[in-house]
């Protein structure tokens, strides 16, 4: 567009001027032959140039649009959004990383081009499998362009797997690394409660399977306690509540086995129970768990990961609670077997203990024990008649002893043994005082040999006892060095001092 205060118009009467407004219009050139007006297609470079129109002449300046690099792409990514808002695509993933935010970057290619992509963490956590390099896929999303490096990418908000569902890739994915880490192994599993005084049940409360389970539980043991944890089976959320209705059997301890249960249904609808977080909250309880979901052709990863699988919610609980009745007959059973094994045992004992008492080495020991009870029956005859010979030959004695006591003056035997003993206390009386006389004197003497050679005494006179750090008597210089603490005993007290000087 042109400014028409540029120049001046000239213009013949046999031509005329189309299309010129009072202030803008388009630069045209004139063919006088023709007598017709052609749009001028390139610049000149911002010179001015004439057009002679009779008696009108124009002079146009043409000017230049300079796009920025930022412009430019603006300008490319709205035409892209505006052209491709909505767009399927099918390639090989390559390049493939997971970044920590959670955003997926990778490449798309085919044999001769390739287009780069990235999916962002709200719609990736969405996704039911993981991309890898080599996987042939199928996305859906919009065309735009990443202006800090001027690429075009396909900003993608649906992924599948090409010729194979993303729900089954992502139960194949997932079951592959489960059993890569062990949690299908068999040893892992824990064995089901013979009698369980208590049954857990993780389902919907509401739905056609929890009756079932009561109605089998109820048939087969009529007394047995029942708890039920209310969950969602299918939809947003479901997994969740599932581990969660786990976790809280594990934690309050109030089942001794707990059923994982619901109906038949696509994939789809039995995905929760192909959740990680399901078949980890499996593994990790302490509570035999059963798996029951389903029907018996279906198979989901809690039924790999739990301590048995049942082919359906009705199998599971009489896989879990056997019948009233066949206890009670198996306890019959076993107290019959048992009454005739105590029988049989207790014949076998009356057998050998007759074939023991038979044994001539058992007659023989009671033939000695009749002889040595005859022996010792004799030593007591013997023993009586040697005992009545003593007690009369004592019983003489004792009347002749009698007899003398009786013509025996005893006044007069004490009146002497009485004046005996005086005399000799008044004997030992004096050699006591003569011996503890001569003990004092010699006590004094050795106690004032020891006062003299008492290092007290030698204190008292002035002179000290010095010791070392260790306790030892120092009577050599040599035996301390310069520095060392030394104590000095005095008569009375303890000096501490230190080793300044050394004098041989």
């Amino acid at each position: 567009m042109f400014d028409e205060e540029v120049g001046r118009i000239r213009c013949p009467s046999s031509v005329e001027a189309s299309r010129v407004s009072s202030r803008k219009f388009k630069v045209l050139t004139f063919d006088s032959q023709l007598s017709t007006f052609d749009p001028i297609l390139a610049a000149a470079n911002g010179r001015f140039f004439e057009v002679s129109l009779g008696q009108i002449t124009l002079n146009f300046q043409v000017q230049r649009k300079i796009y920025s690099v930022t412009e430019l792409n603006l300008e490319i990514k709205g035409l892209l959004e505006k052209r491709f808002p909505d767009v399927w695509v099918a390639g090989e993933v390559s390049n493939f990383r997971g970044a920590s935010s959670g955003h997926l970057y990778f490449t798309l290619k085919d044999a001769s081009a390739q287009l780069r992509a990235v999916c962002f963490r709200n719609q990736a956590r969405y996704l039911k499998f993981k991309p890898q390099d080599g996987m042939s896929v199928i996305a859906r999303g919009r065309l735009g362009v990443y202006e800090a490096r001027g690429e075009y990418q396909l900003y993608v908000e649906y992924l599948e797997p090409a010729g194979l569902g993303a729900l089954q890739l992502a139960f194949e994915q997932l079951k592959a690394k489960l059993a890569a880490e062990g949690l299908f192994a068999p040893a892992r599993k824990k064995p089901l409660p013979v009698l369980p005084r208590t049954v857990g049940v993780v389902t919907s409360p509401s739905g056609a399977v929890i009756r079932d389970i009561l109605r089998v539980l109820r048939r087969r043991f009529r007394n047995m306690n029942v708890l039920i944890y209310p969950a969602r089976v299918q939809g947003e959320g479901a997994a969740g509540e599932i581990v969660e209705g786990i976790r809280t059997f594990n934690r309050e301890r109030n089942a001794d086995v707990v059923i994982l249960a619901r109906g038949g249904g696509s994939l789809e609808d039995l995905w929760p129970f192909n959740e990680e977080i399901v078949a980890r909250a499996i593994a990790a309880s302490k509570i035999p768990i059963v798996s029951a979901v389903g029907h018996e052709t279906d198979f989901t990863i809690a039924d790999f990961v739990a301590d048995l699988r049942a082919p359906t919610p009705s199998a599971a609980a009489e896989l879990v609670v056997h019948p009233k009745k066949d206890f009670l007959a198996e306890l019959d059973n076993r107290s019959r077997h048992l009454s005739q094994l105590i029988q049989l045992v207790l014949s076998n004992v009356r057998s050998r203990l007759t074939e023991l008492r038979m044994h001539p080495a058992f007659l023989t020991l009671a033939t000695r024990l009749e002889e040595r009870a005859q022996r010792v029956d004799d030593l007591i005859a013997e023993l009586e008649k040697v005992l009545r010979e003593r007690l009369n030959v004592a019983r003489r004695k004792w009347q002749e002893a009698s007899a003398g006591v009786t013509r025996y003056d005893f006044r007069r035997f004490l009146r002497l043994r009485r004046a005996e003993l005086d005399e000799r206390r008044a004997r030992m009386d004096s050699e006591f005082r003569r011996g503890s006389a001569e003990r004092r004197n010699r006590l004094a003497q050795v106690a004032a040999l020891l006062k003299e050679r008492s290092p007290l005494t030698v204190l008292q006179r002035g002179y000290s006892i010095t010791r070392d750090a260790a306790g030892r008597i120092v009577r050599d210089a040599a035996q301390v060095a310069l520095g060392d603490d030394v104590s000095i005993r005095l008569h009375r007290g303890v000096l501490g001092a230190r080793v300044q000087e050394k004098k041989s």
